[in-house]
């Protein structure tokens, strides 16, 4: 512990407030929030604590505190500093997707869809449905149970579903709107609860075309009220009052999170919603504080009434969700707590054995790969590889990997200036210069490790240009492939040497994975150029031909081949001069020293 953290720690004053948690780099990596920051904050810094909070306190170098008059203003702080610096430690929604709904159309002939978004276009909108499962799965029982139309667009004759009674025909027979306001009207009722009448009636009728000795029919209704039954009641457990109620239930385990949210409408149990996340504060607070998120940062519609299990801070919530908040104590309000509570548990214990394994293929392989090559953990790897033909048209690609996963929107791609032919060590240097240039001009984030696909030439290069160049202290690795251009060695150290390494272990599937994904972005990027470079490659070396001249010539023709056999007037037709029509079928016909792409026009 820095002397700096260690005279911040002793000034902690002893009232509510948010914390800021900083790297080496001054990123703010975590944001929490505590009743008492004094011994929150403090907590982090004595005593035991688990593995993964053990990785957050290593990155810490200092911390920033503020204040609030009450808990209720430190959970709204903290939900938007959450916001508004996207920490990488604090991992829990921070997606903000919306929800599912089923809509019946305003059209003459009105259609079911499942949409996510809510306009005010006289449709009739149901839900919101938590899992886009469950809507598609109603939507497809009352696509069969009622015949509304179901193309996008009027066809000009009848479809299988006409033939199948899953459709009235409008776009060949008479459709009156009455019949279509009875078909919506027995929709709203089944959406909207009365889902159990219309299965007695379906039973009715089973029984009738049964007794009538029509079997295909009773069997066809036989089979939509099981369809009902599969859909509709999967929960058997129920309210009365028909309330709509979001009921919370949360399980935590070595330092995990697993919050299950239990959707009821018109009294009944449809759907659940399931979040499982690591979490660095006391468990009441993460969880007070992911409800919070739940509602104001995602937008979930709030319901009429949230239940919540023992433990949580009732009064705070219902100020912040101006909801009625309840914690149930007996009855079946409480069952359904208690059942949230079970099902939390049961995901949790289920999910360990991925998380722990995708953990060991990341975050400890990147620990492992620190360890291997005595340095500090490296949280952020960059990775650099060159690609060319010949020297033609030579790139490089950067990608980063963050905690042993690719963060794809950081990567980059250069087109190389200064390099004339195939050099790879000029390539590597102007790279890593033009790279590292731009990092300490706008003060991006240094990598805690530099990788480049090479041996110990490419590295000799860009550590020339980072510590006599830039002045810059960064640990560097190569890596180079067999003869079958698979990763073979890690090179390391100064003078590079090979580092030891299982080659079944975690952290050499890591620096493959780097070595892969690099290689591949840049290859890609390579053949992205060669192909917009494939349409300029014969016409634009001839003195004359400009694009606009290029373009007419090819949309004419079609292909640089057609050119070739064509005649000066062919050419003096389309506006060009009689010179420069022979210059270019000199150049084409001229004897090639070896093939060219054929050219064509896109």
């Amino acid at each position: 512990m820095s002397d700096n953290i260690k005279e911040k720690l002793a000034v902690l004053p002893d009232q509510p407030g948010c914390y800021l948690m900083k790297d080496k780099h001054g990123t703010i990596i975590y944001v929490g929030k505590s009743k008492v920051l004094k011994n929150r904050v403090r907590s982090y810094f004595t005593g035991a604590n688990d593995a993964k909070t053990q990785r957050l306190v290593q990155e810490i170098v200092d911390f920033e505190y503020i204040v609030t008059s009450s808990e209720i203003e430190a959970l709204i702080l903290e939900m938007n500093l959450i916001k508004k610096y996207d920490p990488k430690y604090n991992v829990l929604l921070k997606d903000d997707k919306t929800y599912p709904y089923l809509k019946i159309t305003a059209e003459r002939h009105p259609r079911l869809i499942v949409t996510r978004k809510v306009k005010k276009d006289k449709g009739k909108y149901f839900g919101p449905y938590p899992n886009v499962i469950a809507a598609r799965e109603t939507k497809r029982l009352l696509d069969r149970l009622y015949p509304l139309r179901k193309c996008n667009t009027m066809p000009d004759r009848v479809c299988l579903y006409y033939h199948m009674h899953q459709c009235l025909g409008p776009c060949e027979y008479t459709v009156t709107k009455q019949q279509n306001q009875d078909i919506v009207n027995e929709i709203a009722r089944f959406l909207s609860g009365g889902f159990k009448d219309i299965k007695q009636d379906l039973q009715s009728k089973m029984y009738k075309a049964s007794e009538d000795l029509d079997f295909e029919r009773a069997q066809e209704l036989r089979d939509q009220i099981q369809h009902i039954e599969s859909v509709m009641e999967q929960q058997k457990m129920t309210l009365n009052d028909q309330v709509d109620r979001d009921i919370f239930g949360y399980s935590y385990d070595k330092g995990w999170m697993c919050v299950q949210v239990f959707f009821v409408r018109q009294g009944k149990l449809i759907e659940r919603d399931v979040s499982i996340f690591p979490f660095f504060d006391d468990a009441e607070e993460t969880f007070l504080s992911f409800i919070g998120r739940f509602y104001l940062h995602q937008n979930h519609p709030k319901p009429k009434q949230v239940l919540i299990p023992v433990g949580a801070d009732r009064d705070v919530l219902k100020e912040l969700l101006e909801v009625d908040v309840t914690i149930p104590m007996r009855g079946r309000k409480k069952e359904l707590v208690e059942l949230a509570m079970k099902n939390a548990e049961i995901a949790l214990q289920e999910k360990f054995s991925l998380i722990e394994r995708n953990e060991e293929r990341t975050i400890k392989a990147v620990e492992e790969l620190g360890e291997k090559l005595n340095i500090e953990i490296p949280h952020r790897i960059e990775a650099f590889d060159n690609s060319n033909i010949q020297g033609a048209d030579p790139v490089s690609a950067m990608v980063v990997f963050i905690d042993g996963r690719p963060e794809k929107k950081e990567y980059r791609k250069y087109k190389i200036r200064d390099v004339k032919g195939p050099d790879d060590y000029d390539t590597m240097r102007e790279v890593i210069r033009r790279r590292y240039k731009r990092v300490i001009r706008d003060g991006l984030p240094l990598p805690d490790l530099i990788v480049v696909d090479g041996g110990k030439g490419q590295m000799s290069a860009a550590t020339d240009v980072l510590e006599n160049e830039l002045g810059l202290d960064i640990p560097l690795c190569g890596l180079a492939k067999d003869d079958k251009h698979r990763t073979s060695e890690l090179l390391y150290g100064d003078p590079p040497a090979v580092v030891e390494m299982d080659r079944q272990s975690q952290e050499f599937y890591l620096i493959q994975r780097v070595q892969d994904e690099v290689h591949r972005f840049a290859i890609s990027f390579h053949r992205q150029l060669r192909g917009k470079g494939a349409i300029q490659s014969e016409l634009d070396k001839i003195p004359g031909v400009g694009e606009k001249r290029r373009k007419l010539l090819l949309r004419h023709f079609q292909s640089v081949k057609h050119i070739r056999e064509s005649k000066v007037e062919d050419l003096t037709k389309l506006g060009v001069p009689s010179p420069l029509a022979q210059t270019i079928l000199d150049y084409l016909n001229q004897p090639a020293d070896e093939e060219t792409e054929e050219e064509t026009l896109e």
